[in-house]
């Protein structure tokens, strides 16, 4: 029989054993670690992920090599033009005769525009970032280049693409053209292109643009009437895809297959590079991965 003293310290040492066992549990339950996020691999030669909210990198793979870009180019030709002071969007540019040489002579990729015709700033920019057309580009060049001549005018306004790069902390990158059409000493990096997406994609009127999967311009020709031009395609089959909204397409023997590209989900937002993909299919595989990725590492 127990004493009531006896008693007392019975309750007392189960009461306790009681409390440091919940303390243990608890503890146990408390130091779980979270559900770890895989690395992924990607066939791109480089590659690179930032959370666009934060600037945090997210991925990294030989993101400060430099490499050719090809027509990821035309995002800071975007972003000069978007950068000028009182620019009017619906101003019109006659298209020269020299837009159509220049395409032919490099076999470049077009947006079919037709000499004489008065385009505005803002179909350009379609017609640059959709069906990538380096026609569109050397007008948006030439329009936004000081200079007696087509030639002076485009040189002054690569010049001011490398003014840019400079301001934006891209410091391993040289820009030599307006469409990524390499004269030799036309390259970036993977980091240093996301720095530039991250800048540019602030632009209302760009966001309206990169994320466009098609455009019809109706242009005026030299007569004064209206043409209808066909519809310009988006190079990038990514858009739609898990939140992505642009931004760039590049593809060249050298350059092989890039992209860079923003993604934004339930609140989430990356924005991301990868150059040198040896393919299409490649290419859409890694930046898959890396959007996924990038989700999960923030949330």
């Amino acid at each position: 029989m127990l004493t009531a003293t006896k008693g007392f310290r019975v309750r007392r040492a189960a009461a306790v054993a009681l409390t440091t066992g919940a303390m243990f549990v608890t503890g146990a339950l408390t130091a779980a670690p979270a559900q770890a996020v895989t690395t992924p691999s990607i066939t791109a030669k480089g590659g690179y992920l930032m959370n666009s909210a934060t600037g945090k990198t997210l991925y990294t793979k030989s993101a400060d090599t430099k490499r050719l870009t090809a027509s990821t180019t035309k995002i800071m030709t975007a972003k000069v033009v978007l950068s000028q002071s009182n620019l009017n969007l619906d101003a019109k540019v006659t298209i020269k005769k020299a837009y159509s040489d220049y395409i032919v002579s490099k076999g470049a990729s077009s947006a079919r525009l037709i000499v004489g015709d008065k385009v505005t700033v803002r179909q350009l920019l379609y017609g640059m970032m959709l069906p990538s057309g380096c026609d569109a580009a050397m007008a948006l060049a030439d329009k936004f280049g000081s200079g007696t001549t087509v030639s002076a005018r485009t040189k002054n306004f690569i010049a001011k693409m490398n003014n840019m790069a400079k301001s934006l902390g891209m410091t391993n990158t040289h820009f030599d053209s307006f469409d990524g059409i390499s004269n030799g000493s036309n390259y970036s990096t993977p980091r240093d292109l996301t720095k530039l997406a991250r800048s540019t994609m602030k632009s209302s009127t760009f966001r309206s643009v990169v994320k466009t999967k098609s455009y019809t311009a109706k242009t005026i020709t030299s007569s004064g009437s209206i043409r209808t031009m066909g519809a310009w395609k988006n190079t990038n089959l990514l858009l739609g895809w898990n939140g992505t909204l642009g931004v760039k397409t590049g593809s060249g023997t050298s350059a092989k297959y890039c992209l860079v590209f923003a993604a934004t989900l339930n609140g989430e937002s990356v924005v991301g590079t990868v150059l040198t993909s040896s393919s299409e299919a490649n290419r859409t595989s890694d930046v898959k991965k890396l959007i996924n990725y990038g989700y999960a590492k923030i949330a």
